[in-house]
């Protein structure tokens, strides 16, 4: 039995047979650095230890090589997404900003208080620095399913949040007479922005500021190719494939999106706007109407005021949301060309997607996209 097959398990009855009493030891030698790697299966476990003996790089190649293995995941560059090296750039560029504002601010903040007021405002301060989280916790996770499908909005406004929090900490040794006002209302921005911040953490780093620092958060944010489909990422997909027949992938689509306003509706994918209560856009008539014109599906549209209103069921998958997407921009698209009348097209639009609606999923599929809305 060979050192592989006896990582892999080799079998019960080969494991009983063929137990080393030693560890097995070899030698791997790769640019220049020589390491003695140890397979050890003594006592039932299987453990493989690698070590150093021999490294003639130069002192530059040894250095890099330092820094990339502190600094960046095991494996980088093969191990990450297209964009993580421009994420992480101006990551740091905007954590080292945030870093001099926060000594700034806190240097204002502890230097220019009212002398008259120093003992009871550290302990009001406190008070009000860890009653004020609390409530934006409280706040956040009330909004926590709109931070899960847009994850780089959120993480921008925390930024701007923080930012408007720490000029109010800077600001509020000006206002003597609402200093505990102003301080509280900094605290109370900050901890919101962290709770925002940390909600928004994990789906970007699993996909893979001033001036200058909110653009770097900007384009942090854009250099992140999150496959997750939200609704704005929905309705992009949606209209390049009625235009051109085929569908952007996350990272062709990330710098397309629009960080600052994603609510916005797209023409091209038949303005569609979901979400929005049962009882506020149909009426129990329009219902039984609609379930007609869309037998056995989980989703209605209604067309009203140049919008495309879609209501899914609860047990609605992506899947169902994407035929129904479909089905609005290609009734928008035939309205705009004239083909069919505004009575006739949500039917029409529907046999279409009907036939292409296999190879749009596929294609969707194919591009790396998951259905997480």
């Amino acid at each position: 039995m060979n050192i592989l097959e006896r990582i892999r398990g080799g079998g019960e009855k080969a494991a009983v047979m063929e137990t080393p009493t030693q560890p097995e030891n070899w030698v791997e030698i790769s640019e220049s650095v020589s390491r003695l790697c140890s397979f050890d299966a003594r006592g039932g476990g299987r453990s493989i230890s690698v070590k150093v003996i021999q490294d003639s790089r130069p002192i530059h190649d040894k250095v890099v090589d330092s820094f990339l293995n502190k600094f960046f995941p095991s494996g980088y560059p093969y191990s990450v997404n297209e964009g993580y090296l421009t994420y992480t750039r101006f990551r740091a560029l905007q954590h080292f900003t945030s870093a001099m504002l926060h000594v700034l601010s806190t240097q204002c903040f502890s230097t220019d208080c009212p002398s008259g007021l120093w003992l009871s405002l550290c302990c009001l301060l406190q008070i009000l620095k860890d009653g004020m989280q609390h409530v934006g916790k409280l706040i956040c996770s009330s909004m926590g399913a709109r931070m899960d499908s847009e994850p780089k909005s959120w993480r921008i406004f925390a930024d701007v949040l923080y930012d408007f929090g720490t000029a109010l900490d800077v600001i509020s040794p000006l206002c003597p007479h609402l200093f505990l006002q102003v301080a509280g209302l900094g605290n109370f921005a900050k901890g919101i922005a962290v709770v925002a911040a940390r909600a928004t953490r994990l789906p970007i780093y699993t996909s893979f500021a001033k001036e200058v620092h909110i653009y770097g958060v900007v384009q942090e944010m854009k250099a992140t190719p999150i496959n997750t489909l939200n609704p704005q990422r929905t309705a992009m997909i949606v209209a390049d494939f009625v235009g051109s027949g085929k569908v952007s992938s996350p990272a062709e689509l990330r710098y397309r999106e629009d960080l600052l306003f994603p609510n916005r509706l797209i023409q091209e994918a038949g303005s569609v706007k979901i979400g929005q209560p049962l009882h506020r856009i149909l009426s129990p008539r329009l219902v039984e109407q609609l379930r007609g014109t869309f037998p056995n599906e989980k989703f209605l549209l209604h067309q009203r005021s140049n919008k495309t209103y879609m209501v899914l069921e609860q047990s609605a998958s992506g899947e169902d949301a994407l035929r129904g997407w479909l089905v609005a921009a290609f009734a928008s698209d035939m309205e705009r060309s004239g083909i069919s009348s505004r009575d006739t097209v949500l039917n029409e639009a529907y046999e279409k997607m009907e036939r292409v609606f296999p190879t749009f999923v596929s294609e969707v599929r194919s591009r790396g996209w998951t259905f997480g809305f």
